[in-house]
């Protein structure tokens, strides 16, 4: 029996270890009007990107043109927190040392492409791992493989939202599957609220970054505010707090020692770090943000 395309897809998707996939049509993505209230209210802190991207986030075809179709994925990463010799500790998609999962992504999505390519060879095709301006867990939503959480995150039902999102833009015919959008799964449950260290979930899906410990310990350029820093709980990239209280996560206190000693990149020098955190997710902010992070999130004497 002759696979459709999109089963094909669906196949090797499931076979390279994404937990879920799904095919939407190349249309204005939902919640675009909250995105764009989002930033005129400046909530999205100093991430001018952001802003420079919104209008092309109504429309794929800006990001690649004629596109007609978007397939959206979901790859697991470790629910083990990474930790140094002292119990500092970073967030999760981080997974340590490993290579940095744009990379990784970028090599497991190429499969994917090539049944794309060699079903319609003349069709043009872009892998989108959260650099490119597309609203990814809108999209994700719209083709049925989670819903989007009151902490902003995507949730797949049965896994939890422990996943990094990848989306591949085609100008190939895809039809979109049968799996409906899931609207609500959270119901009447706050506890991603609740727990958020400094309030930067404002209300349900109403993220202030300004307050956020991921933004301030990754994309933020200025220091870590003294009474910030109290919060971070000696995380120094990134924070899952919100994730952790989520029902629909599972396994969350567990750890693994896998990350080199804060003493010893407080005294690292550039080489040094290129060699260790080079082909890292810790690589992009740079060691003088890490240092920065360590030294805030220490408690004080």
């Amino acid at each position: 029996m002759n696979l459709s395309v999109e089963k094909r897809i669906e196949q090797q998707a499931q076979r390279l270890g994404f937990i879920a996939a799904g095919i939407t049509h190349a249309a204005p993505p939902p919640f675009l009007e909250n995105f764009h209230s989002w930033i005129k209210n400046r909530l999205h802190g100093d991430m001018a990107w952001l802003e420079k991207g919104a209008q092309a986030r109504s429309d794929p075809s800006q990001v690649l043109k004629g596109c007609k179709a978007i397939v959206s994925l979901a790859y697991p990463y470790s629910v083990v927190k990474p930790i140094t010799p002292e119990g500092f500790s970073t967030a999760r998609f981080t997974e340590g040392l490993s290579e940095d999962y744009h990379r990784r992504l970028r090599r497991l999505a190429a499969p994917i492409m090539r049944i794309i390519q060699e079903a319609y060879p003349g069709a043009k095709n872009r892998v989108c791992i959260d650099s490119a301006p597309l609203l990814e867990r809108a999209y994700a939503q719209m083709a049925g493989i989670g819903f989007i959480g009151k902490n902003n995150m995507l949730i797949v039902p049965g896994h939890g939202s422990f996943c990094y999102l990848v989306e591949i833009l085609t100008t190939a015919p895809l039809a979109p599957g049968l799996k409906r959008p899931i609207q609500e799964g959270c119901g009447d449950c706050e506890k991603c609220l609740e727990a958020c260290p400094t309030g930067a979930l404002k209300a349900p899906f109403l993220l202030d970054s300004r307050k956020c410990l991921s933004y301030l310990t990754i994309e933020s350029k200025s220091p870590i505010a003294p009474y910030m820093a109290q919060k971070m709980n000696r995380s120094f990239f990134g924070c899952d707090v919100c994730q952790e209280a989520c029902p629909y996560n599972k396994e969350v206190s567990l750890t693994r020692l896998c990350l080199p000693s804060v003493y010893s990149i407080l005294e690292m020098g550039e080489e040094d770090f290129r060699r260790q955190f080079g082909k890292t997710t810790f690589w992009r902010p740079g060691l003088e943000k890490l240092k920065s992070n360590i030294l805030a999130a220490m408690p004080s004497e």
